[in-house]
């Protein structure tokens, strides 16, 4: 074997798709034991490296080499056998299967008896367990894994990586559903990990994890590699200004919305689920961006859900423009002129298999309707066209699947789709979720332009800057009820801590 201090080294990688060079001569070098952090915008590439490794994608040129030695990657069990392993950010476990189903998938062990092979049941629990303890996993090889957390869910992810003795782990956006204390819990199993000799590729936008974590990062821009660094050497803003090639030091940009007369009013609303938001009262204004603050389970998404006609109320009401007004349906919303960008982009925003231009009119298909059922599709073609064009989306054509763009040009299409139905009041789940630092800034002048437009805006962010940069007024909530509102421009991070807070135990 070759000596090397890389355990990993792909060289002179090039993808091309259809009208789009994915990857352009990209090389990256993994040390053992380390975490080696992959950065860039949403586009930049570095999915598809990921998937050229994994063996889901097979490159146009170049070569792979693990522990000295060039290897082939063709599918992702080839990858598995040769000690690479990858933990995708969509989380795909088999709910109604038990924990050491979940990581023995596919390959249970098996004893024989007479000429019957039997799945050995006492050597998976017995190596399952072995396992969680190595990692220090509080779940038990019975538990159902659809009545898990997400963190515990993602944590049975790490360990059937570790049982395939995995060597190199990828991780792609790994604490994107966590908590502070889950995150914790992440950090300490990936140090464990790198005591062990396993090598970490850690893909993530939020840059004190990276900062944190990382040994090395590598930063691409545009399908090629920028450069790879100490994670010493770096800060914030040298790799905001590496990854997007300009100088972001104005985070937000600047808003001139003037907030006007009340436009939405919510008295007392309340939810019938269990543990759910309860006597919840705000005013929304025209033109008016109102931020929402609020721990994991604050109850943020459900209240929204509940202004959209998703979820039923038992008691409350809502008045717009001064009129009572009953929401029981989306359909009810969006008479309301309300419209929703929901949190989760790809479980229920888009159509992964349906072109950019059918994803953009979805939501307005009545405005094209001709006699006899049939649809206006010139007149859709040009409204999706001003979209694009509007709105700055990258796309090769509007002809391309919805699914092939990146998240930020994803989610610009879904902000297009919502504004064909030509709302007063957009609720904004996470807009900026799982979105690199330059489309965010893109995102964030959207909103801007629409408040000053006269649109009011909802919006919920589990960050702290984008709430104050972006929010005229921030409500925050604890555990379903509100615990106060606070303005935008003068309040702190501590200020909405305090208050997000307020009822835990």
């Amino acid at each position: 074997m070759a000596m090397t201090e890389y355990v990993l080294e792909m060289k002179g990688i090039c993808k091309e798709f259809p009208g789009v060079k994915a990857l352009d001569d990209v090389t990256l070098q993994v040390r053992k034991g380390t975490v080696h952090a992959l950065m860039g915008e949403n586009g930049a590439g570095k999915s598809t490296l990921m998937k050229c490794l994994f063996g889901m994608y097979k490159p146009d040129a170049g070569e792979i080499i693990l522990h000295g030695q060039k290897v082939q990657i063709t599918s992702s069990k080839a990858a598995l056998d040769s000690g690479i392993s990858m933990i995708h950010q969509e989380l795909h476990p088999v709910p109604f299967r038990n924990v050491m189903e979940n990581i023995w998938l596919g390959r249970f062990p098996i004893k024989q008896i007479g000429p019957f092979p039997f799945v050995d049941e006492k050597k998976m629990q017995h190596d399952t367990n072995a396992l969680l303890k190595e990692l220090n996993l509080d779940v038990k090889p019975t538990d159902r894994v659809g009545s898990l957390s997400v963190s515990k869910i993602q944590s049975i992810e790490i360990a059937k990586a570790v049982s395939y003795h995995a060597k190199v782990i990828v991780m792609d956006e790994p604490t994107s559903s966590l908590t502070g204390a889950e995150v914790e819990q992440l950090f300490a199993i990936i140090e464990k990990l790198k005591s062990t000799g396993v090598s970490i590729i850690y893909i993530s936008h939020k840059m004190e994890e990276i900062l944190r974590i990382s040994d090395d990062v590598t930063i691409m821009r545009d399908g090629k590699k920028i450069g790879t660094w100490n994670a010493a050497e770096l800060t914030t803003d040298i790799i905001i200004a590496r990854m997007v090639g300009r100088d972001l030091s104005q985070r937000f940009p600047e808003r001139s919305n003037q907030p006007g007369d009340v436009l939405l009013k919510v008295e007392g609303l309340t939810s019938p689920f269990p543990q759910s938001f309860k006597n919840v009262s705000f005013e929304l204004r025209e033109g008016e961006i109102l931020g929402v603050g609020g721990l994991v389970g604050a109850q943020r998404t459900e209240l929204i859900e509940a202004l959209f006609g998703l979820r039923s109320v038992v008691s409350g009401e809502i008045w717009i423009r001064g009129k009572r007004v009953k929401i029981k349906t989306p359909i009810d919303a969006k008479k309301q002129k309300i419209a929703l960008l929901t949190e989760e982009r790809r479980a229920t925003g888009i159509f992964p298999v349906l072109p950019v231009w059918e994803n953009t009119v979805m939501a307005n298909l009545a405005r094209y309707q001709r006699p006899y059922l049939l649809l206006d599709e010139r007149m859709q073609k040009q409204q999706v066209a001003k979209s694009i064009d509007l709105l700055r989306v990258k796309t090769p054509s509007m002809k391309t699947l919805i699914k092939n763009l990146s998240g930020g040009n994803q989610q610009k299409v879904l902000l297009a789709r919502w504004l064909l139905t030509e709302p007063d009041i957009l609720l904004l789940d996470e807009p900026t979720r799982g979105i690199d630092v330059g489309a965010k800034y893109e995102i964030y002048s959207i909103i801007a332009d629409l408040a000053k437009q006269g649109k009011s805006i909802i919006m919920i962010s589990s960050e702290m800057p984008e709430l104050l940069g972006m929010s005229d007024r921030i409500m925050v909530m604890c555990e379903g009820r509100l615990t106060g509102t606070v303005d935008g421009k003068s309040a702190t991070e501590e200020d909405i801590m305090r208050l997000a807070t307020r009822h835990l135990a």
